[in-house]
């Protein structure tokens, strides 16, 4: 029924209009801020041409369009904080430029390539000739978690370039973790110090710079320095990442999974090195040849040098990081009380005496971050970004399956909402296959003085884009603070090679004060968790008990066999004795009996001869045989014979 008799709609009627009514706002809507998006990539298109044509000195001016932007009433979307032009800024001039590599049409193109919807870091001007402000470079925040690399030659800039970036994610709510190899990170936690240098840089480029600070948590590796103490334990560590760090070959890295096997299954925790040493030293002891046997494939030798090996690893000072509390990596996500994201700052200024346990300490990261976090697919804002410094030294003298589990963790981790960012200092550092899944590059100066050098040189302007640019000559001329860049657009294509003057930091560009950092310790909530070692029983203790076991059972087992022997023995002097004094009794009593024997028949002649002999005749010749040797010994006989006792000699 469409409408009542008297004319009133029905409901129904009502629900599908209301229905109707809120589709075709929505459709306005998109069809307005689709709009507003191209009036706007025009303006910006024409600003370029406009300076580009400036800047080339031909053709009249060219001014944007006057377009009307329609207005749609949207609700207020909340922003995270961002740091903002101090007063007094004053607005950037639209200068033209000197006579660049670039022609109009080329700097149109930048312009439209870099124009975005979202959120965005931005990373500086275009440089033809001088910077350009009007074309500015960036990187989508949403594109962070298709990953990057940051290259270049020492002292080009790439610190700067890693600061600036780590300041604007912390601004945009995004927290990052980095590794602060010579200090200088440190100084985000302080505002920078503004001087006339930097403020005409920064108004060259566009940027309205304020010095600002952000908050930062500072860590260390197994708690030497200032900061929390990261630790991990031997068993979440891994025998793939630990032989990595222990420089092992193919084959002890497979026997050194064959121990961490045997030991999950004897339910041994893995906690610190002493526990993986006392396995290895059980296996290959006297106690453990049966459970070595038993592994196969692993032999004494092997297992020898594995020993050897986590020698020398602890004493270089690696004992330190492994162990309980192990680091929840969850701590890594978090966000001030203004919705500012934390930067994590690892503490690793000795990374030439340490190199493969740094590497492959922040590999651990990654891999434990790949197995807790859920897959939340393409976010407007990564969950975490993740800066990989002197990423060279993951890749060296890796393993096949190293490199593939490193490939694998970097092409799926973008799921979870991590970037990854690796800072090296060519590309070449880094394999093909990782080199394939960054989406931004960031490369500042190279230098090519060697034949080497040169090759590098050639493999790095291969894997550009096509440009107008000259990248072999431009990538050897940038100066300090400009890079090459290109980066994955909203779309996921690559945007145009962008000669770009960067942006400089808004905190201090050198190490913060050691007061900073402390007070920054003394504030977090981390050090109650993660502060003092815990040290609870694991593979070490169950195995020394095991062994302590063993040895009271063996000890125990030998008295027990000492004292059957003994009773053996006991036996068979008892029954040689026993057999001695029957023989001895029999041979008395044969004795006594012929004596006995002798004695009555010299009786019964001598009464017979001499009947009337005197009694004092019998009683001689009773005393001579009972006073004679042989009497004495047939009479102590028969004496023991009774009483079944001999007198001790």
């Amino acid at each position: 029924m469409a409408a009542t008799e008297d004319g009133v709609p029905s409901p129904d009627v009502s629900a599908e209009a209301q229905r109707r009514a809120q589709e075709l706002a929505v459709a306005a809507e998109r069809a307005q801020a689709a709009a507003r998006e191209a009036v706007r990539l025009a303006e910006a298109a024409a600003v370029a041409a406009r300076d580009a044509l400036a800047a080339a000195g031909i053709g009249p001016t060219v001014t944007a369009p006057a377009v009307a932007t329609p207005a749609v009433s949207t609700p207020a979307a909340a922003t995270p904080p961002t740091p903002t032009a101090g007063p007094g800024s004053a607005p950037v001039p639209a200068t033209a430029a000197t006579a660049g590599p670039l022609g109009a049409d080329a700097l149109a193109a930048i312009a439209a390539g870099y124009a975005t919807v979202g959120e965005v870091l931005e990373l500086g001007a275009v440089v033809n000739g001088e910077a350009v402000p009007s074309v500015q470079v960036r990187i989508p925040i949403a594109m962070t978690n298709r990953h990057g690399l940051i290259a270049g030659a020492t002292g080009t800039g790439k610190t700067r370039t890693l600061q600036v970036l780590l300041e604007q994610l912390s601004a945009a709510g995004v927290p990052v973790f980095a590794a602060d190899i010579k200090g200088d990170l440190s100084g985000i936690a302080t505002p920078g110090e503004p001087s006339e240098k930097l403020v005409a840089r920064t108004t060259g480029i566009g940027q309205d710079w304020a010095p600002a600070s952000f908050p930062t948590e500072f860590f260390t590796l197994g708690g030497r320095g200032i900061g929390v103490p990261i630790r991990a334990t031997v068993a979440g560590f891994g025998p793939l990442l630990l032989a990595k760090a222990l420089g092992l070959n193919a084959t002890q890295e497979s026997s050194l999974g064959l121990v961490f096997h045997y030991a999950e299954n004897a339910g041994l925790p893995l906690l610190d090195l002493t526990d993986l040493r006392a396995v290895l030293t059980y296996l290959v002891g006297d106690e453990g040849k049966a459970e070595l046997a038993e592994l196969g494939g692993l032999s004494k030798a092997t297992v020898g040098v594995i020993l050897r090996e986590l020698i020398t690893f602890a004493d270089r000072g690696a004992d330190a990081f492994f162990g309980e509390p192990e680091i929840d990596t969850a701590d890594f996500l978090r966000r001030d009380l203004d919705g500012r994201g934390i930067v994590s700052l690892l503490d690793v200024p000795g990374v030439a005496d340490r190199p493969e346990l740094y590497s492959t300490f922040l590999m651990w990261l990654l891999a434990d971050l790949f197995n807790d976090l859920p897959e939340v697919g393409d976010l407007d804002r990564p969950k975490l970004v993740f800066f990989f410094d002197e990423a060279h030294l993951l890749f060296a003298d890796a393993s096949k399956e190293f490199l593939a589990h490193v490939v694998r963790t970097v092409r799926l981790i973008r799921s979870k909402g991590v970037g990854i960012f690796f800072v090296t200092q060519t590309p070449k550092d880094l394999p093909a296959d990782v080199l394939a899944q960054l989406g931004s590059r960031i490369q500042h100066q190279l230098r090519a003085f060697t034949p080497e050098d040169a090759k590098a040189l050639a493999a790095t302007v291969s894997t550009y884009p096509t440009s107008d640019y000259d990248l072999a000559e431009v990538l050897t001329s940038l100066g300090t603070g400009e890079a090459v860049v290109t980066v994955m657009n909203e779309k996921g294509a690559p945007s145009p090679v962008a000669w770009t003057r960067l942006r400089a930091p808004l905190a201090l560009m050198s190490p913060s004060a050691v007061e900073v950092r402390e007070r920054s310790v003394a504030a977090s909530p981390l050090p109650d968790r993660y502060g003092t070692s815990i040290d609870r029983e694991s593979a070490r203790e169950m195995l020394g008990a095991r062994m302590d076991a063993a040895a009271a059972a063996a000890r125990q087992a030998e008295a027990e066999v000492e004292a059957a022997q003994a009773e053996v023995e006991y036996a068979k002097q008892k029954a040689a004795m026993d057999k001695a004094e029957r023989a001895a009794e029999e041979k008395a009593q044969r004795e006594y009996d012929r004596l006995l024997k002798k004695t009555s028949g010299t009786g019964r002649r001598s009464t017979t001869r001499s009947s009337g002999r005197s009694s004092s005749s019998s009683s001689s010749m009773i005393e001579q045989v009972l006073g004679s040797k042989a009497t004495a010994t047939i009479l102590s006989g028969v004496v023991e014979g009774i009483f079944g006792t001999r007198r001790r000699r």
